[in-house]
């Protein structure tokens, strides 16, 4: 296939470039191709801005996982605005190249959050829930998955993905979550009672391969494992693969007040489980923390 991906120096985007490379033609949208180039290897196309093409008829599918790292600073009104527009203004410009397509490409897999479902309780959530709590991380990957659906016709399936907290060994939410454990500090948040509902990267990347080669997927997929686990015995579990202790919690203020509006996002949770990838039958490699973490550490 001939892939257009966005995105494709990120966490996901890179082990997803890494997974389909060899038997894939492929072109990254970056805006640094030289240190992408580094990062990825060789034998891709790299492009700088989707104004260099007028269509996608050449590509066969696009992944459209661009945008702003959500944790990276404290949300500003200048912060939201550009975590805001590095999702909607590319997917935006999506839109615009697959209609002006002659033949577009058969698939469109574009990002979302599991934040479309804001703060929740312990209440099991599927794709079907449609109580959101509305709040920045639901508004936010609302208009994405909006802009990204309405691109859908009878020649192009879209297939959205809302996604949990990526487990990766190198990067993402779990370089930030180990540090206080590995100094011997860490510990659950607050009472611990909330869920967090995590994913493998490698079930990740796996999980968008499937939505590309199965061409009755369409719609929205939860991209979480099938065990979300409490804050609590998620830190019980991390402070036993680094064997360390797990004794001191982080008040929920202390957060607030470190982080602001963003640490809502390590307050709250949400008890999301995949159930529409497993209808359509795709497997989960790590359903269980501890599967998770044995294989990472």
């Amino acid at each position: 296939m001939n892939l257009l991906i966005t995105g494709g120096s990120g966490l996901i985007g890179a082990k997803l470039v890494e997974q389909l490379k060899g038997d894939n033609q492929i072109t990254v949208l970056t805006r640094h191709p030289q240190l992408a180039e580094e990062k990825l290897g060789t034998g891709l196309t790299f492009i700088t801005e989707l104004a260099a093409l007028n269509n996608l008829d050449e590509f066969d599918g696009v992944i459209n996982l661009a945008g702003e790292p959500i944790v990276n600073k404290r949300w500003s009104a200048e912060q939201k605005a550009l975590l805001e527009n590095s999702r909607w203004d590319i997917t935006r410009q999506l839109g615009e190249l697959f209609a002006a397509s002659d033949s577009p490409p058969s698939v469109l897999v574009s990002g979302s959050a599991i934040g479309f479902y804001g703060r929740q309780d312990s209440q099991i959530i599927d794709e079907s829930f449609d109580k959101p709590n509305i709040e920045f991380s639901h508004e936010l990957c609302a208009t994405w998955e909006t802009l990204a659906l309405e691109i859908e016709t009878d020649k192009t399936r879209v297939c959205v993905l809302r996604t949990g907290i990526v487990l990766a060994k190198h990067g993402g939410a779990l370089a930030k979550m180990e540090l206080p454990f590995k100094l011997g500090l860490g510990g659950p948040i607050g009472n611990g009672k909330h869920y967090m509902s995590w994913i493998h990267i490698d079930d990740m990347v796996r999980g968008i391969v499937h939505l590309i080669q199965h061409s009755d997927c369409s719609g929205v997929y939860n991209f979480t494992a099938p065990n979300p686990m409490t804050n609590i015995d998620f830190s019980n579990a991390l402070a036993s693969a680094l064997h360390r202790p797990c004794i001191l919690c982080t008040p929920k203020f202390a957060l607030k007040l470190a982080m602001g509006e963003m640490a809502d996002l390590l307050i709250y949770g949400q008890r999301v489980i995949p159930k529409r990838l497993q209808e359509n039958a795709f497997t989960f490699n790590f359903t269980t923390i501890e599967d998770a973490f044995a294989d990472l550490y």
